[in-house]
């Protein structure tokens, strides 16, 4: 059966209680492409990856850049942490909803044993104005009790405060590089049923790749199946159930490419994308032509109820 994004959409609305009912809508309906779609700017990668990520654009650098930047270009909203939400999004609370990220890392350590702290609250999240609380949870690695218990303290506060959750659903760690790798079918399928299990509203998720000499090392039966990237991401999107899917960009590639994963993830049954590198670190006139290409893809790709 074709999966159908606006099916799974209206499955999640009507379970969900009315605030989170309310605030999801928004993000689906009102804001960026509307029509059941999400086009999310992440703008975390100061913490995650350090400013070495501001270098190809410097102008990013400067936060306002990337709030200017979702405002302007009509996202349906931006995810950041608590610092730049404090500062920066006060000259833009109205003009694009807020994901308030309430856990991050820096990339210094290895990440054979990665674990995302909480640095803010869900009641942060409803003091700025947020429409909704990001989570990252790292699946798989030595920690994962640790992620999981707080992970679970942040989904009740989230239901208490009617908050939709996001998870950065990412596998990590030496057991899942033994078994094929973070973005191997196997550990990204595993990954969005992990998030949706756990209480997620809206999974993010990495690409799956397809490398036959690393997929020998997945369990059975991922070890024997031969799919293509886009049935990867199908049976993903499958994984992840009622909660909505939006696919990661990862670092920056071509157009193409950026736009080919757009069709891949609405073909797929997915809700749409959260691409940051691939927009903020173009120059402005660029990075509002990309934007615009990835809202016409959006929304000649989403499924309909047949």
């Amino acid at each position: 059966m074709e999966a159908t994004s606006l099916t799974a959409q209206k499955s999640l609305l009507e379970v969900l209680p009315p605030g989170k009912r309310a605030r999801l809508h928004r993000l689906l309906y009102e804001f960026g492409p509307g029509n059941g779609t999400m086009m999310l700017l992440p703008i975390d990668q100061g913490i995650e990856h350090g400013p070495r990520d501001f270098f190809p654009n410097p102008d990013s650098k400067d936060p306002d850049y990337q709030f200017r930047l979702a405002a302007e270009a009509g996202y349906s909203a931006l995810a950041c942490q608590i610092g730049m939400a404090e500062k920066y999004y006060p000259d833009y609370a109205g003009a694009v909803p807020l994901i308030l990220k309430v856990n991050g890392k820096t990339d210094i350590p290895p990440s054979n044993a990665a674990f995302s702290s909480c640095n803010a609250s869900v009641e942060d999240g409803v003091r700025l104005g947020a429409d909704a609380i990001g989570y990252t949870l790292y699946v798989g690695t030595p920690r994962q009790d640790e992620d999981l218990a707080q992970l679970r303290r942040v989904r009740e506060d989230c239901d208490r405060y009617g908050m939709p959750l996001v998870v950065w659903s990412y596998p990590r760690g030496e057991a899942v590089d033994g078994k094929g790798g973070a973005t191997s079918f196997y550990a990204v399928d595993y990954a969005a049923r992990m998030a949706m299990e756990m209480g997620a509203d809206v999974v993010k998720l990495n690409m799956p790749t397809i490398d036959p000499a690393k997929d020998k090392d997945a369990p059975a039966p991922y070890n024997e199946l031969e799919v293509s990237q886009d049935e990867a991401i199908r049976q993903c999107v499958e994984s992840a159930g009622r909660s909505l899917v939006v696919l990661s960009g990862g670092s920056k590639v071509d157009d193409e490419t950026v736009l080919s994963h757009v069709e891949s993830v609405m073909n797929a049954g997915g809700s749409g994308v959260i691409f940051g590198r691939n927009v903020w670190q173009r120059e402005w006139n660029e990075a509002l032509e990309i934007i615009a290409s990835i809202k016409e893809s959006l929304l000649a790709n989403v499924k309909r109820t047949p």
